[in-house]
């Protein structure tokens, strides 16, 4: 698949490739966020917000070349662009088209979009898997065109990697894979290796984060190994199997104001990455 090519560029202060989100700076623009994150010791960015606001679609000229010449400026590659889209939405495929351009303008290999929302009913929910690979197959023919992959994320109703499989069979394996967010599988109950299994060598990036269940049985957000997400593991089997990809540390401030601020949080999950992936210097 495109995204796991190892020519991918990274940070040439850094043999590691670890990339953040930029999810974690709500209050910061992007100049400053990738500014922080090459600075910390990053070498790529995920983007997710650009000047503290979620990804238009329709972003106009202008406003695309500045985030290239920002992106150009700080020396650090592009893993994904992450959008908001839902394949089970209602018309997701002009949105993905205008991502899809997005990603090719910033030099991305990848977009970002969630599965969505899955009905109960059996024949229902296949009409719905269905209909999201029409949209994913009808935009293979760009995403091809410009090289730049889709990735579904085990996010929503396709929180289980199983589900998120069972759509990935249905597209274009060359273009269409998932990304693999650490978190939700383990909170659906899926160990890391039932992942692996189900989306093994379709996995185009993966994203860390840790949490711990509170007594209710909401989750919180951690600092990395404060919680009970296995991490570890995860970065064990992509390691394991030749996962050549990013991993990429989504710090969800924007969601979640009230965890640690990204100049305590980013440098503590790079450090630990670091040591966990055997990659010190």
């Amino acid at each position: 698949m495109p995204i796991v090519s190892t020519e991918t560029g990274g940070s040439p202060d850094s043999p590691v490739r670890i990339a953040f989100s930029t999810l974690a700076f709500p209050d910061a623009s992007l100049a400053a966020a990738v500014s922080l994150g090459r600075q910390w010791g990053y070498a790529g960015v995920e983007l997710r917000l650009i000047d503290g606001e979620l990804i238009d679609p329709r972003l106009p000229a202008p406003a695309r070349a500045q985030v290239r010449r920002t992106i150009i400026t700080a020396g650090l590659p592009v893993v994904a662009v992450d959008s908001s889209i839902r394949l089970t939405g209602d018309d997701p495929g002009p949105d993905l088209r205008r991502f899809l351009e997005l990603a090719s303008d910033w030099e991305s290999p990848l977009v970002r979009v969630f599965g969505g929302a899955l009905a109960a009913d059996r024949a229902e929910r296949q009409e719905q898997l269905g209909a999201a690979a029409r949209v994913l197959e009808s935009c293979v023919p760009l995403a091809r065109r410009l090289g730049v992959a889709i990735g579904v994320e085990t996010h929503d109703d396709f929180s289980a990697s199983s589900v998120v499989a069972e759509l990935l069979a249905l597209a274009d394996p060359d273009w269409v894979g998932a990304v693999w967010d650490s978190h939700h599988p383990h909170r659906v109950g899926e160990p890391p290796a039932d992942v692996y299994a189900n989306l093994g060598r379709r996995i185009l990036l993966a994203q860390v984060k840790d949490a711990r269940r509170r007594p209710g049985g909401d989750w919180e957000l951690v600092l990395l190994g404060e919680g009970e997400v296995p991490v570890r593991e995860m970065l064990g089997l992509l390691a394991a199997g030749g996962y050549p990809g990013w991993i990429s540390v989504e710090w969800e401030k924007r969601w979640h104001p009230e965890i640690a601020e990204p100049q305590i949080a980013l440098p503590q999950h790079l450090s630990v990455l670091t040591e966990w992936m055997e990659l010190k210097p």
